[in-house]
């Protein structure tokens, strides 16, 4: 059964404001942050429906997620938004 509307916004603003805690820590590296705002304004991406800005948003998280220079409490709230992600991606397929 599809999501509401209000499960679909909430789970998004778990995940965006995951992803800007790691887009305003000055400890983490540019890339990382950069990558962060990417996938936070993927989440937002009208043409899309949520099970596609979901999977857009988890592939850029992906890309970066291994980066050796990635502080370990940033990773920790990246795996935390793909997993709410994949709860929004599997809930809208």
């Amino acid at each position: 059964m599809p999501m509401s509307v209000q499960e679909w916004e909430g789970k998004r603003q778990q995940v965006v404001q995951l992803l800007e805690t790691i887009i305003n820590d000055t400890e983490t590296p540019r890339n990382i942050r950069r990558i962060a705002k990417q996938a936070s304004d993927e989440l937002f991406n009208e043409k899309y429906n949520p099970a596609v800005r979901a999977a857009n948003s988890i592939e850029l998280i992906e890309e970066i997620i291994n980066d050796p220079n990635m502080p370990s409490f940033t990773r920790t709230q990246l795996w935390m938004a793909i997993s709410i992600l994949e709860t929004i991606r599997s809930s809208h397929a």
